[in-house]
C-alpha cells in the first residue's frame, strides 16, 4: 500500500465516521447511516478524480473502499449513544478528517503532474466537499461555511504548505506536513478562535 492509498483509506474511513455521526443526530435508520457514511467519505475524492479525469474514480478501482465507509457506518450505529455530545466528536473528527484529506487530493494531483495551482485546488477540494454535501443532504449548517472558524483556510494552507515543502522534501515528509498544517489551523480555530477578519455590512454612503 502506498502513502497516498493509506491516506485515501484514512480520509474514508474518518469521514464515514463523520457522515454517520449526522445520521445519528437525524436518526436515520442504519441504511440511512450507510448511505451518508458513504457520500461523506467518497464525496470529495470522487469530484478530485473525474475533475482530474482519473479513470476510474479510486472507489470503483477499488470498491473496498465503500466497505470501509459501511463498516464505519455500522460502528457508529451501534455505539453513538455512549457520546455525550455528538457534535463535539463529529467536529474534531472532522477536523482530522479534513487533516488527512487535504494531503490525499494534494498529492494524487501532483503524481499525475498537474499544475501546482490546480493541486492547490484539488486538495482543497477533497478536504471540504464530502462534508459539504452531508451536511446540505441533512440540512445542517456546513461546518465549511461556519461563520468565525478556519476550515477551508486550513485545507488552503496545507495543501499551499505541501507544495512548498516538495521543491525542498520527499514526498512523504510533505505531505505529513500538509497534514499537520492543516490540523493545527484548524484545531487553533476551535480550541482559540482563530479566524479571519469577516465582512461587515456598512450603510451605503449618501
Amino acid at each position: 500500500m502506498t502513502l497516498l492509498d493509506f491516506l485515501d483509506y484514512a480520509s474514508v474511513f474518518i469521514f464515514a465516521l463523520t457522515g454517520a455521526l449526522v445520521a445519528s443526530r437525524a436518526q436515520l435508520d442504519i441504511v440511512g447511516f450507510a448511505f451518508l457514511a458513504s457520500l461523506t467519505a467518497v464525496g470529495g475524492g470522487t469530484v478530485r478524480d473525474v475533475v482530474l479525469d482519473r479513470n476510474p474514480v479510486f472507489w470503483i478501482a477499488e470498491p473496498t473502499y465503500i466497505g470501509v465507509a459501511v463498516v464505519a457506518a455500522v460502528l457508529v450505529f451501534f455505539t453513538a449513544h455512549i457520546f455525550e455530545s455528538r457534535l463535539k466528536v463529529l467536529t474534531w473528527l472532522d477536523a482530522c478528517a479534513l487533516s488527512v484529506a487535504v494531503p490525499a487530493g494534494t498529492g494524487v494531483a501532483l503524481l499525475f503532474n498537474h499544475h501546482p495551482a490546480v493541486a492547490l485546488l484539488m486538495g482543497v477540494a477533497t478536504g471540504c466537499l464530502g462534508g459539504l454535501m452531508r451536511d446540505v443532504v441533512c440540512n445542517e449548517v456546513p461546518l465549511v461555511l461556519k461563520q468565525g472558524e478556519l476550515y477551508v483556510t486550513a485545507a488552503f494552507a496545507g495543501s499551499g504548505a505541501a507544495l512548498v515543502a516538495f521543491q525542498f522534501l520527499p514526498a512523504g515528509m510533505a505531505l505529513l506536513i500538509c497534514a499537520a498544517v492543516t490540523f493545527i489551523l484548524r484545531a487553533g480555530s476551535l480550541i482559540f478562535g482563530w479566524s479571519l477578519p469577516v465582512y461587515k455590512s456598512r450603510p451605503p454612503r449618501r
